[in-house]
């Protein structure tokens, strides 16, 4: 069978006021012709859809656009969890409906599976979907000790009995898969995740998802990544578009697996040309340079953080005008090299001995000649009568 796992839209996320509305729906186009072109047969979406708990309007009716278009009504199955960022009972409230679609929409971590057939293959595949398993969520304390090396076992010992438990319905004969929305440990993090773990606390050892699934689809971190535990190929898909600047130059995607029973997973990462890239531009020139990208039509599509070195002080006119120019201007990071070469000055010579100052500014009034030692220690006995001497009135 051959399956499609993506995460982490954030549908409604913004980017320093802007929308991104125009970029996810791209983002949905071209995901629906994926899927309708390399004919799959199941999609997983790892949680967080939305970016909020209150995601707006426009991101809710694009959501279920979505199922629509990617369940062809139906026809094929589509399994969503929620993840830190979604509300999980908003999530589910669309259960019913989503049902007669094909569409499975699973807000909270619940003791069963899911058995899916696939009549394109005759294949059928056992899934364990377990949304973001906050203590909260699972409605209990793993443990009263503060220390972050036992929060973070207990944690990963709850999440591998978790899955132990729902694993014993994994067969021979059928597609093993695991779903879920946490932080394995070891994964490379970006700096648009809202985190959920506390320091390393809520963190989950990749051997706590080694329970005889073959592949483990993964969401939370934005960077497509993976890991191997055991006999499971663990992996987060990413998020389909860049959400922050750590995020330039990161080639997003989705990933395709053919699978097919007792068989190892063949993954295919899959390049999405949807969404504007997210770019740094450092001009040493100053402003002039900055006009002249400007004209060029330099990265016309992107989202650009400016960062342009300058000798006077840039006006508030200037600012608007470059915005004006090129809406795409995020940041514009003014920075004065003169200005900070001289503060570096003023610390490094704050961190001269005062007698090595004396003795410089001696040698540079007398040409060259060097303070006798009598000197130097009757300019620094003067000087420490001067400190000491109170303040008048």
């Amino acid at each position: 069978m051959r399956i499609l796992h993506t995460a982490d839209w954030h549908l409604g996320r913004t980017l320093e006021g802007r929308s991104r509305l125009a970029e996810q729906e791209a983002f949905i186009d071209e995901l629906a012709a994926i899927v309708s072109d390399r004919q799959i047969d199941l999609v997983l979406l790892a949680g967080d859809v939305y970016d909020s708990v209150n995601p707006p309007a426009a991101a809710e009716q694009l959501f279920y656009e979505a199922l629509a278009r990617l369940s062809d009504q139906g026809r094929r199955p589509v399994y969503v969890i929620a993840g830190n960022h979604d509300h999980p009972d908003r999530l589910a409230a669309a259960a019913p409906l989503a049902d007669k679609l094909g569409v499975k929409l699973i807000g909270l971590p619940e003791p069963r599976v899911h058995r899916i057939d696939v009549a394109r293959t005759g294949e059928s595949a056992v899934l364990f979907a377990l949304p973001y398993p906050s203590e909260s969520r699972l409605k209990e304390l793993l443990t009263e000790e503060a220390d972050e090396s036992v929060l973070r076992a207990a944690y990963s010992d709850r999440v591998r009995h978790i899955a132990q438990e729902q694993a014993r319905h994994f067969g021979p004969d059928t597609v093993n898969l695991l779903m879920s929305h946490l932080y394995v440990m070891g994964g490379k993090e970006t700096e648009s995740e809202r985190p959920i773990q506390v320091g390393g606390a809520y963190t989950v050892d990749a051997s706590a998802l080694s329970v005889g699934a073959s592949y483990a689809a993964l969401g939370h971190l934005h960077r497509p990544q993976q890991q191997t535990s055991g006999d499971c190929l663990l992996r987060y898909s990413g998020s389909p578009l860049a959400y922050s600047f750590s995020e330039a130059g990161q080639a997003k995607s989705v990933t395709i697996i053919e699978i097919k029973p007792g068989g190892e997973p063949v993954l295919e990462e899959l390049y999405l040309s949807c969404g504007r890239p997210l770019v740094t531009w450092t001009a040493r020139g100053g402003l002039a340079e900055v006009q002249r990208w400007l004209e060029e039509g330099k990265d016309a599509t992107a989202w650009i953080d400016l960062e342009v070195h300058l000798q006077e002080m840039i006006s508030l006119e200037q600012i608007h005008r470059l915005r004006q120019e090129r809406e795409g201007l995020i940041h514009i990071r003014p920075l004065y090299p003169e200005l900070q070469t001289e503060a570096e000055t003023v610390l490094q010579v704050a961190k001269v001995p005062m007698d090595e100052l004396f003795r410089r500014f001696y040698e540079r009034q007398t040409g060259g000649a060097q303070p006798e030692a009598e000197l130097t220690r009757l300019f620094l006995e003067l000087l420490a009568d001067e400190e000491e001497e109170p303040a008048a009135g």
